[in-house]
C-alpha cells in the first residue's frame, strides 16, 4: 500500500468515525440568544469602570487579528463580522490613551440575553513545585501531547459542526476513544513525553482545570506550562460529584473547599478526581516576563483581572464584554469591568457565561476559587459591524445550548 493511499485511508476512517459520533451523540437543542443594542451609559458602572487593564488586553488581541485575512470571518455564532471590520477599529489604537473614551468612540455595546445559565466563575495559574527527574516526593508526572493522539476539528467538514471537535486514537482502521483519567493513572502513558513531576497529586489535578500554570523545579530554574491538547473524554466537575455523594453542599461548594477535601480524604480523593474523564496534556515554555499570563486559546499572554475565558462557539475570540456581576466575599462587591475574549474552557458554555482570568499568587487563587456569581454581559461591536446589524432593535440568533 502506498503512503498516499493509506493517508487517503486515514482520512476516510476519521471522517466516517467523526460523522458517526456527531450523529449518535446527545442532541443539543438550539439556544435563542438576542441581542438588543445599548447606550455606554445603559452600562451598570460603566463610567466608574477602570478599562485600561482591557485596553492593554485588546492590543495584543489585535495583533492576533493582524495575522489572518482581512475577508476572515470573526467566527462566534457569526454576528461580529470580519476580521477586516476589526483591524479597522484595531487600527485606531494608535495614540490611545483614554481607554473608556476608545471603546466609547469605536464600539456600540449590545446587552445578551439567553435562557439557562447567566454564571460567571474565575481561574488562575497555579505554582507548581516539581522536578525534570522521578525520585523521592517527585513522583507525579505531568505529560506531553501523545504522538498517538489524534484530534478532529469538526468544524472542517461540516459548517453545522463548527466548534465541535473529537479526539481518539486509531486502532487498525478505526478512530476509537482515547484512555480516560483512571487508566492513565493505572497505565501511564507510553506514547507521551513526562514534561516533569510534580509533589502534589491535587496540585497536578487543578493544573488540568485551569489549563495552565508555572512551575518551579528542585533545581531552582522556572517555566510556564500550557495547554497542549486534551483526552476527548467529557469533563466532569468533581464539585458536583462531591455534592451527589454528600460530602458538600451546594452552597458550600467552592475550589478552597474541594481542595480541603481531597487533602483530607487521601484514600478517596484519587476515586474522585477520576470521575473526571477528561484529561489535560500539556507543553512547556520558558518561564518569561513573571507580570504577563500564559497565552490563552487566542494565542496571546492573559492579562489579570482583563482577560475572560467565552463560549467561542458563540462569541468570538478578541471581542470585548462588559462583565456585570460581584465578586465574592462576606459582603459580595459590585464587579463592573470591561475584559477582553481571550480564552476557552471545558466547562464554560452559553452565551451569558464566562470565567475571569485572575493571574497567578494567593489572592488570584482565592478569587478564583470562591467566584460563582450570577450576572449580566454586554458585547461590544466596532461601529461598523453594529450599523450592518442595525441599531435600536433587538435581533434574535441561533447558538449552542449552555450545555456541553
Amino acid at each position: 500500500m502506498t503512503r498516499r493511499v493509506a493517508l487517503f485511508l486515514i482520512a476516510v476512517f476519521l471522517l466516517t468515525a467523526a460523522a458517526i459520533w456527531f450523529l449518535q451523540r446527545p442532541k443539543l437543542a438550539p439556544s435563542g440568544m438576542e441581542l438588543t443594542a445599548a447606550q455606554f451609559g445603559d452600562l451598570p458602572g460603566w463610567r466608574a469602570s477602570n478599562a485600561r487593564g482591557a485596553l492593554a488586553a485588546f492590543r495584543l488581541s489585535c495583533g492576533a487579528l493582524a495575522k489572518k485575512a482581512a475577508s476572515d470571518g470573526m467566527g462566534g455564532a457569526g454576528y461580529a463580522g470580519t476580521v477586516g471590520d476589526w483591524v479597522e477599529a484595531c487600527n485606531q489604537l494608535s495614540g490611545a490613551s483614554n481607554a473608556r473614551e476608545f471603546f466609547e468612540k469605536n464600539f456600540t455595546p449590545f446587552a445578551v440575553r439567553a435562557a439557562g445559565n447567566r454564571l460567571f466563575t474565575g481561574y488562575y495559574e497555579p505554582e507548581l513545585r516539581a522536578s525534570r527527574t522521578r525520585h523521592g516526593v517527585y513522583q507525579v508526572p505531568v505529560y506531553g501531547l501523545p504522538s498517538d493522539l489524534v484530534s478532529v476539528d469538526l468544524g472542517k467538514f461540516r459548517d453545522e459542526w463548527k466548534g465541535e471537535q473529537i479526539a481518539g486514537r486509531i486502532e487498525g482502521h478505526k478512530l476509537t476513544p482515547y484512555s480516560t483519567r483512571a487508566e492513565i493513572d493505572a497505565r501511564g502513558l507510553p506514547n507521551a513525553p513526562v514534561l516533569f513531576y510534580a509533589r502534589d497529586p491535587v496540585a497536578v489535578f487543578f493544573l488540568h482545570i485551569q489549563g495552565s500554570g508555572r512551575v518551579a523545579f528542585d533545581d531552582g530554574s522556572k517555566a510556564r506550562v500550557g495547554y497542549a491538547g486534551k483526552n476527548g473524554r467529557p469533563y466532569t466537575a468533581i464539585g458536583r460529584t462531591l455534592i451527589e455523594r454528600g460530602a458538600l453542599t451546594k452552597d458550600s461548594v467552592s475550589m478552597p473547599a474541594i481542595r480541603a477535601w481531597l487533602k483530607a480524604h487521601p484514600k478517596d480523593a484519587r476515586a474522585v478526581m477520576q470521575t473526571n474523564q477528561s484529561y489535560t496534556f500539556f507543553a512547556l515554555s520558558p518561564a518569561g516576563d513573571a507580570a504577563q499570563g500564559s497565552k490563552g486559546t487566542e494565542g496571546v499572554p492573559l492579562t489579570a483581572g482583563a482577560s475572560l475565558a467565552v463560549d467561542n462557539r458563540i462569541h468570538p475570540l478578541g471581542m470585548p464584554l462588559f462583565l456585570v456581576t460581584t465578586l465574592p466575599g462576606k459582603t459580595p462587591k459590585p464587579f463592573h469591568h470591561l475584559l477582553i475574549a481571550q480564552d476557552t474552557g471545558g466547562a464554560i458554555r452559553g452565551a451569558v457565561r464566562g470565567d475571569v482570568y485572575w493571574g497567578t499568587g494567593a489572592e488570584a487563587e482565592r478569587l478564583a476559587g470562591a467566584m460563582k456569581s450570577q450576572g449580566e454581559l454586554y458585547v461590544l461591536l466596532p461601529n461598523k459591524v453594529a450599523a450592518k446589524l442595525g441599531s435600536g432593535k433587538a435581533f434574535k440568533l441561533k447558538c449552542p445550548a449552555n450545555v456541553p
